[in-house]
């Protein structure tokens, strides 16, 4: 028996039915975090001590801590029956879900609910850099909208194709049929792209790209082959990025709408959270749910660092 099954929740009627009270919460996290037995976060070999209101106290460095000071939660204001709705909402949106929703779903101020969705998309890059095998597809895209949408004196001239004056690169690599890693990158050269290639791709697999020249020793590590987009060759046998591009296109549509728009300077948190809707695509929402929080340990974002 899995020991989730005495929770039941399958809506944000039912999470909220659950989880009551703050107490509830804090019981169902040290169950997730610790399975009911608390470990040092300064220390996993030293004995802990049960004190009052949830406080655990380190036998060896004689730190207090609770479940919440070793997860996003610390330090926070917001109540953990707001922020399991928060992460209910944030698992069960599939195209992504902005902070002016998610204000008006919890009566939170928005750079409040925009400070909690970045630290849950933080949170997130635990599924963005798996070992991938079989047959995986190789490419790159920019992200950063078209000139030609612009307003005349916001224009870039010369900014044409892979120009990184108003775009930014970023950089995946997706095995058929499984997950999905992707990267913000500083450039597309192949010394920025093949290590990246070689920490998380099996050597000796196979490889699919399009004819960018960062691409062109893959054959030295992988079975490699190419298709010529700029001949408007796009499939070739089983050579195609087709599956990459999909995942590109669901991002920026993403983008779009509900986002509007990301700065480069937060576009890698955004990444991170669509790499882990499309790792997490098979599972129900409650699924969804717990595995995020699982593994939600020792992530942490002050809103000072996201502003800086």
């Amino acid at each position: 028996m899995n020991i989730f099954d005495d929770f039941k929740f399958n809506s944000p009627k039912s999470l909220i039915n659950t989880f009551s009270d703050e107490q509830t919460c804090i019981d169902f996290l040290e169950k997730i975090i610790w399975n009911g037995e608390p470990v040092s976060p300064y220390d996993k070999t030293a004995k802990v001590y049960r004190c009052k209101n949830n406080r655990y106290k380190c036998s060896k460095t004689k730190k207090y801590f609770t479940v919440k000071s070793i997860t996003i939660f610390r330090n926070s204001n917001i109540s953990l029956q707001d922020w399991f709705l928060a992460i209910w909402y944030y698992a069960s949106h599939k195209c992504g879900l902005s902070s002016m929703q998610l204000h008006r779903d919890l009566e939170l101020t928005q750079k409040t609910t925009w400070l909690l969705l970045n630290k849950l998309r933080k949170s997130s890059s635990f599924e963005n850099g798996h070992i991938l095998a079989n047959e995986v597809e190789i490419d790159e895209t920019y992200v950063g909208g078209k000139n030609k949408n612009r307003h005349s004196n916001k224009k870039f001239k010369n900014s044409q194709g892979r120009s990184l004056k108003d775009k930014t690169p970023v950089f995946g690599m997706i095995e058929r049929g499984g997950k999905v890693n992707s990267k913000v990158v500083k450039s597309t050269t192949a010394n920025e792209l093949i290590p990246i290639i070689l920490r998380n791709v099996e050597l000796g697999d196979t490889t699919y790209t399009d004819e960018w020249m960062a691409y062109t020793d893959l054959g030295k590590y992988f079975d490699h082959s190419q298709v010529n987009h700029g001949a408007k060759q796009y499939v070739v046998g089983n050579a195609h990025t087709n599956t990459i591009e999909n995942f590109w296109s669901q991002l920026k549509r993403a983008i779009v709408n509900p986002h509007r728009f990301v700065s480069s300077k937060h576009l890698q948190r955004y990444v991170d959270e669509f790499v882990f809707r499309h790792n997490t695509c098979k599972m129900q929402t409650k699924e969804r749910f717990i595995h995020l929080i699982t593994n939600i340990k020792g992530s942490y974002l002050t809103h000072k660092e996201l502003i800086a």
